[in-house]
C-alpha cells in the first residue's frame, strides 16, 4: 500500500488512461480520467471502500500504470481500445460476441452478390455490416427477384466466354439468369443492374425507383407492354420494401441513434441507423456494470464500440443526454421534439423491450430450476431411483354406494397435464368396494398403456391407506410393472405415506415441498373424480324421474336426456318433438306423465 501511495502521489493532474494490475502482472481494470491523480486517488479513500466491489478490486491492485494524452476525448478512445484488447476482469462486460454479416459484390467479370461474415482484401465491395441476418436474407431475396444475376462461381473472363467453355444452366431456364456465360447478356447490361443494386444497398431506393419508372414509360411508348409490366412489378416490390422501413422524414440521412435503459446492474443499449429517413439497422447490446460505474460513462463506451463494429461513418448522433466529451468529427444532439425525438423514443422502447424479454427468459429459467429442485427433493424424500418427471395419482369416488367412478390425474415436471387426465367408470365391481375398484382401474390403465406403448410414469400415487395400495400392487404385479414403477399410498387422516411391504408409514414435514406436491395431486384427483360423479348422479336422478312414468324405460330416458339436455327442457317440448326421439306410443305416455311430475 505504501508503494501504491507513492505512485498515486506522483501521478500528474492531466487527462489520461490508468491501468490496475494484480500480483500476476495481469491488467484487471482500465479507466480514463480528466485528472489522473484525483481519479486514481478516489479508489483508495474511505468513501470508495463502502462499495464491496471497489474494495474487492483495490485489494488485488499491486501495480498502477498510466498513459498521458492530450485531452479527455483522446482518453476515451484509448480506454475503449485497451478494454477491447486486454479484456480486464473488472471492466464493463459488453455481451455481444457476434460477427455481423455483410453483403459482398465480388470483384470479377459479371460480379456475384452473396452474404458473408468474412471481409477479404480482394478489391470486392462490402455493404454492411448488418445487425440482422434476416435483413441480409430479405435484401438478397429482393435483389434476386428484381435482377437476374448469376450464382455460379465460374471464371467468366472474356477469353473463356469466347472459347465457349460454359453452357447455360437451369437458372437461365427458370428466368433467374440471362446466361452471360454464353454471351446472351452483355457486361454493360449486367453492370447497369449492379449499379442499381448498389443504390438499393446504400439506401437510395427512390433513385432506383425513378430509373425504373423512366424505363417502364419508354417500354410503354414503344408498345412493349409486356416488358413495361415486368418493370412495374419490380417498382411495386421496391415500394413495398421501402414502405416497411420508412418511418421518419426522408430528409434525415446518415444519422445514428443511441439510447439506454439500466436495471439491476444490467444496461441495454439500443442502436438505430437512419439512411434517407429509413431505419436500415437496429441492434441492442447488453452491458454488465461490474463496478457500479456511472451509466453515462458506460454508455459512451458502448457508442464507440457499436459504431466501430457496424462501421458507422455518421457525423450526427442522437443521444438522450449531453455526453460532455467532445469527439472529433462527431456532433451529439439531444432531440426535444419532431421526427428526431420520435426516433429517440423508438430506440428507448427497443432497449426497454430487450430488458423485458431478458427478464422473462430469466424468470422462466428460474421457474424451471425450481421445478427441477422440487423433483430432486421428491426423488430423495421417497428414495426413488429416477427423477419423477411423470406422476400419476388415482382416487375413487362414490356417494352412498351409487355411481362409483375413479379418476386419474397426471403431473408432468411438477405441473398438471390436464389433457392427460382420465375418468373411469367401474365395470366389474358392484356396490361400494374401494379396494376392488382400485384394482380394476390400475389394471385397465396400465394394461392399455402397455398395449399402446405409451409412457409409463416414474411414480404412482394411490389416494388411500394400505388396503388401496395393496389392491394397486396386485394389478401392477399382474402386468409385471411392480418392480419397475414405484407406487405409494397417502392416507388422509394424518397424511401418512405408505410404501409397499412396509407397515410403518412415512411422515413428511407439513411444510415439505414433497408433501405439498403429493397433496396437490391427491386433491386434484379428488376434485376431478367428484365432478364426474356429480354429473353422473345428476343424470341418474333425472333418468329416474322419467322412469317413474309407466311404460318408459332406461333407454328411452337416456335418449331424451341426451337429445334435450335436461329434465326441464323435456317438459317444454311438444308431443311431435318427443315423438321424433322415442316414437309415438312412448311419447304420448311421457307427455301425459310429465303433467303429474
Amino acid at each position: 500500500m505504501e508503494t501504491l501511495k507513492k505512485i498515486i502521489n506522483s501521478l500528474p493532474k492531466s487527462p489520461g488512461v490508468y491501468q490496475f494490475l494484480d500480483s500476476g502482472g495481469k491488467v484487471i481494470y482500465v479507466g480514463k480520467a480528466k485528472d489522473l491523480h484525483n481519479r486514481v486517488a478516489s479508489y483508495f479513500n474511505k468513501k470508495s471502500y463502502e462499495s464491496y466491489k471497489i474494495k474487492l478490486l483495490v485489494n488485488q491492485i499491486t501495480e498502477i500504470r498510466h498513459i498521458i494524452v492530450e485531452n479527455e476525448s483522446d482518453a476515451l478512445l484509448l480506454e475503449n481500445n485497451l478494454i477491447k484488447k486486454l479484456q480486464p476482469k473488472y471492466n464493463v462486460l459488453l455481451k455481444d460476441d457476434k460477427s455481423f454479416p455483410w453483403i459482398c459484390i465480388k470483384r470479377e467479370p459479371f460480379p456475384r452478390i452473396f452474404p458473408t461474415r468474412k471481409l477479404l482484401r480482394d478489391g470486392s465491395e462490402y455493404f454492411g455490416p448488418y445487425t440482422s441476418a434476416f435483413m441480409v436474407k430479405t435484401l438478397i431475396n429482393l435483389i434476386r427477384e428484381l435482377y437476374p444475376l448469376r450464382t455460379c462461381s465460374f471464371n467468366l473472363s472474356a477469353d473463356n466466354i469466347k472459347k465457349g467453355k460454359f453452357k447455360k444452366c437451369l437458372e437461365f431456364h427458370m428466368g433467374k439468369c440471362k446466361a452471360p456465360c454464353e454471351k446472351l447478356q452483355s457486361e454493360d447490361d449486367y453492370r447497369e443492374s449492379i449499379i442499381q443494386i448498389k443504390n438499393i444497398l446504400k439506401g437510395n431506393i427512390q433513385e432506383v425507383i425513378g430509373y425504373l419508372d423512366k424505363i417502364m414509360h419508354d417500354f410503354s411508348k414503344n408498345y412493349q407492354f409486356e416488358h413495361a409490366e415486368g418493370i412495374k412489378q419490380k417498382i411495386k416490390l421496391l415500394e413495398k420494401y421501402k414502405s416497411k422501413s420508412t418511418i421518419v422524414n426522408p430528409k434525415l440521412n446518415n444519422i445514428d441513434v443511441f439510447s439506454y435503459i439500466e436495471r439491476n446492474a444490467i444496461i441495454a443499449v439500443n442502436f438505430l441507423k437512419i439512411i434517407n429517413g429509413a431505419i436500415v439497422q437496429s441492434h441492442t447490446v447488453e452491458l454488465k456494470n461490474r463496478l457500479e460505474e456511472p451509466c453515462e460513462e458506460i454508455f459512451l463506451y458502448a457508442i464507440l464500440d457499436i459504431r466501430e463494429k457496424v462501421n458507422s461513418s455518421a457525423r450526427e448522433i442522437l443521444v438522450p443526454f449531453d455526453p460532455v466529451k467532445e469527439i472529433p468529427g462527431i456532433k451529439f444532439l439531444i432531440p426535444k421534439a419532431g421526427d428526431k425525438k420520435k426516433l429517440m423514443d423508438l430506440s428507448e422502447r427497443n432497449a426497454k423491450q430487450y430488458l423485458l424479454q431478458k427478464e422473462a427468459i430469466l424468470e422462466q429459467k428460474s421457474y424451471r430450476t425450481r421445478l427441477q429442485s422440487l423433483l430432486e427433493q421428491v426423488k430423495n424424500d421417497l428414495q426413488l431411483k429416477e427423477l419423477p418427471k411423470r406422476i400419476e395419482c388415482f382416487d375413487n369416488s362414490n356417494i352412498q354406494g351409487t355411481n362409483p367412478v375413479s379418476s386419474c390425474v397426471v403431473f408432468i415436471n411438477g405441473k398438471p397435464a390436464k389433457k392427460e387426465y382420465r375418468h373411469y367408470n367401474i365395470k366389474t365391481v358392484t356396490g361400494t368396494n374401494d379396494f376392488a375398484s382400485m384394482e380394476e382401474v390400475i389394471f385397465r390403465r396400465y394394461k392399455r398403456q402397455l398395449d399402446e406403448n405409451a409412457e409409463i410414469p416414474q411414480l404412482i400415487i394411490i389416494d388411500g391407506g394400505k388396503g388401496q395400495l395393496n389392491s394397486a400392487i396386485k394389478s401392477l404385479r399382474k402386468l409385471n410393472l411392480f418392480e419397475i414403477v414405484p407406487v405409494i399410498g397417502i392416507a388422509k387422516r394424518l397424511e401418512e405415506i405408505y410404501f409397499p411391504h412396509d407397515s410403518i408409514p412415512l411422515y413428511l414435514d407439513k411444510n415439505s415441498s414433497t408433501l405439498k406436491l403429493i397433496q396437490n395431486l391427491r386433491n386434484e384427483a379428488h376434485r376431478f373424480g367428484i365432478n364426474l360423479h356429480r354429473n353422473k348422479r345428476s343424470g341418474s336422478m333425472l333418468r329416474n324421474k322419467l322412469e317413474q312414468i309407466k311404460g318408459v324405460g332406461k333407454s328411452s330416458a337416456e335418449k331424451l336426456l341426451k337429445k334435450f339436455g335436461s329434465f326441464e327442457n323435456i317438459k317444454l317440448k311438444s308431443l311431435s318433438e318427443i315423438e321424433q326421439v322415442v316414437g309415438k306410443k312412448i311419447a304420448k305416455k311421457i307427455v301425459e306423465g310429465l303433467k303429474n311430475i
